[in-house]
């Protein structure tokens, strides 16, 4: 995982992302990534449950709607 947190408390997962990161540039080049789990990472304590995340945002944020 980069620039990505998770945690469980009781039954809820908690995401937490660093929106003033950038990381670098997608495979692409289109956007850049601000966090990921880089596939699909596993939820501590419950087995068989995956989270698969990607954060980005346009490379030319001038293009951005």
């Amino acid at each position: 995982m980069e620039n990505c947190d998770i945690k469980v408390t009781g039954d809820k997962l908690i995401i937490t992302v660093d929106l003033s990161k950038r990381l670098r540039p997608s495979g692409s080049g289109k956007t850049l990534i601000i966090g990921t789990t880089a596939g699909n990472a596993a939820i501590p304590g419950h087995p068989g449950v995956k989270l698969g995340l990607n954060v980005y945002a346009p490379l030319d944020a001038s293009k951005a709607a």
